[in-house]
């Protein structure tokens, strides 16, 4: 990783009333890794943490398939009790970029914990109660559908008020989640961009998403109907 070509980007979230802002700088690798620089999805994700700070503030979050952990690190920013950072621990070059985010950031002791779709490692069998699971774009390969769904449903089994907090980019009409969600007794919610000033092309002056379209929705356990 050393060799290859190092750039930084830099994000500002911008809150009216109260007037306050926050700087996050992410170092982008040019590498083909997906893990390495920033997508359209992370910092719609980030801008919905920034504009509920109040749902963050004394939460216990783990972000899963960080990357550059964006909106970890906005949670982390926007005090949350804890933040943990996870990737696939097939990826180690990938963990490890996730810590050099972080220290950029002045956050070097969050956690970087190994976590890989659908494997049931110690760090996940052994992971510390989670209030909020944070996912951008994990939705990209339809092969890897399942394999998330169950490893977010294992999580909120053993966390029962937990959510998961998911953006993902439109790429196929084909490509749905319903089936999975209901097998695993899962229930959603859809979150409008407008909600949180994240319908435009340019949030946080990154220039992101762009032209892309992305979609929020709130994943979470659904309840056992009484009588």
């Amino acid at each position: 990783m050393s060799a290859v070509k190092i750039f930084s980007k830099k994000f500002q979230f911008i809150n009216d009333e109260p007037k306050e802002t926050l700087s996050i700088v992410i170092p982008e690798l040019m590498d083909p890794n997906y893990g390495f620089y920033v997508w359209p999805c992370a910092v719609v994700l980030a801008q919905y943490i920034w504009y509920f700070q109040d749902q963050v503030e004394g939460r216990r979050i783990l972000e899963l398939s960080a990357g550059t952990a964006l909106p970890g690190i906005v949670a982390a920013k926007c005090k949350a009790e804890s933040v943990v950072l996870s990737d696939s621990f097939l990826l180690p070059d990938s963990l490890r970029h996730c810590k050099n985010c972080c220290a950029a950031n002045e956050l070097p002791d969050l956690p970087v914990i190994g976590i890989t779709w659908g494997l049931f490692s110690p760090d996940l069998i052994n992971l510390a109660p989670v209030d909020i699971i944070l996912g951008s774009d994990c939705f990209y390969n339809l092969k890897d559908f399942e394999d998330i769904i169950v490893t977010v449903s294992f999580i909120l089994e053993k966390n029962i008020e937990c959510q998961f907090w998911c953006t993902y980019q439109e790429r196929s009409s084909d490509q749905s989640i319903e089936p999975l969600l209901k097998h695993w007794n899962l229930n959603c919610c859809q979150v409008s961009l407008a909600e949180f000033q994240a319908d435009g092309p340019d949030i946080a002056n990154s220039g992101l998403p762009g032209n892309h379209t992305i979609q929020m929705l709130k994943i979470f356990k659904r309840k056992p109907k009484i009588g």
